[in-house]
């Protein structure tokens, strides 16, 4: 409500102040608002970084574990093969050993 003896233009002018005042809070607390968000992204992203970095060394400690791992089994492998070889010389001697004597009593 005017009031009947009210200076208009004092009026408009409250209402001007007001209104950069209602703006200035509102530009403050996006101000505010903008810097948390900046803390939290660089807090993000120091976290980030830090798990990047732990992924890393688990993955090499996965890598080197990996290959430690196949030449454990080619030597596993290898020896397997050998010990077959030894196995096959061990069943061809025995039968050698069956028929020696039969040989010897040909001759």
């Amino acid at each position: 409500m005017q009031e009947p003896y009210a200076d208009p233009s004092q009026q408009y002018f409250s209402d001007v102040n007001t209104r950069v005042k209602d703006l200035e809070e509102k530009q403050r607390l996006l101000k505010d608002r903008i810097l948390l968000i900046g803390q939290n992204l660089i807090s993000e992203r120091e976290d980030s970084s830090k798990e990047i970095q732990e992924i890393k060394k688990i993955a090499l400690q996965l890598k080197e574990e990996n290959l430690r791992m196949k030449e454990f089994l080619q030597r596993v492998a290898g020896q397997l093969s050998e010990s077959a070889r030894r196995e096959e010389l061990m069943m061809l001697k025995r039968q050698f050993d069956m028929i020696e004597p039969h040989i010897k009593k040909e001759k």
